[in-house]
């Protein structure tokens, strides 16, 4: 089955003939850049938007990647106090700024004279709520992985098959997405959040968030793992660091790490897979 999606996303991206990746150097950009790599040869380029709302890891990750590759690679810097809206942090935050960011690599794109920008948006990305696909649409940038029909793990096989780096590493998002709708986004709770969590990531907890709710840190970790966590030695560590980087309250969320877990409160719903 997934040996058919992966000749059917060739067929997509040969259709396009020229194109721009939005690049995150994630499992799933990393895969549409190196199958588009295979279809088009040197008419694709890789395009990284680098700001304080992404993991401050993935710059140079993307990098690395995008040259093991041997693909073009250009980053973009952008301020998030640029993007109107963006920092009051409403509902459709996710809108606002993909319509911006993607207006950024559309404007590359054209400079370049390639008429198709891609993103890494896979089949499984429909079931949560994701206002940023909406701007996708505007923009009329392709999505070739959720064309194709490719779900996530099916993603992960193949790049497990293709051997490409980070095929099993864990999935990221943008760090806003741990600051609950409505509360002002800022570079200091930014901060914070990324330098938590990539702290649980150095000790081993790879599927992890730290929800940003004011004093108080909510951290998700695999259902797995929370028994780990609650260690005594491995609690005081963690309650340690954290109070350091300036939250006062550490709380575990004994329902474990769950996608869109913020999203609960808009759509009502007690769970999200």
């Amino acid at each position: 089955m997934a040996a058919d999606k992966l000749e059917r996303l060739k067929e997509i991206i040969r259709d396009c003939e020229k194109a721009v990746v939005a690049f995150s150097g994630g499992v799933d950009s990393t895969l549409l850049l190196s199958v588009a790599h295979e279809a088009l040869g040197d008419n694709v380029m890789a395009v990284t938007v680098v700001s304080s709302f992404m993991p401050g890891h993935e710059k140079k990750e993307a990098s690395e990647i995008a040259n093991l590759i041997g693909v073009r690679h250009e980053i973009v810097m952008i301020d998030e106090n640029d993007i109107e809206g963006f920092t009051d942090n409403p509902v459709d935050r996710c809108y606002i700024c993909k319509k911006y960011l993607f207006s950024q690599v559309l404007d590359i794109a054209e400079g370049k004279g390639i008429a198709c920008v891609m993103d890494a948006t896979n089949a499984d990305d429909t079931g949560d709520y994701r206002p940023g696909l909406r701007a996708l649409r505007e923009l009329d940038v392709r999505s070739p992985l959720m064309e194709a029909g490719l779900t996530k793990a099916e993603i992960r096989e193949l790049s497990k098959e293709r051997n490409l780096s980070g095929w099993g590493k864990p999935a990221m998002a943008c760090l806003a997405t741990r600051i609950p709708y409505g509360e002002k986004i800022t570079r200091e709770k930014l901060r914070q959040i990324d330098e938590a969590e990539e702290f649980l990531r150095s000790l081993g907890y790879g599927n992890c968030r730290v929800r940003h709710h004011g004093k108080l840190a909510r951290i998700e970790v695999s259902p797995k793992r929370i028994g780990q966590l609650m260690k005594p030695d491995q609690c005081r560590q963690v309650t340690e660091h954290l109070r350091s980087l300036g939250f006062k309250y550490i709380t575990v969320d004994m329902q474990g790490y769950r996608m869109g877990s913020l999203n609960e409160a808009i759509c009502g719903e007690e769970e999200k897979s």
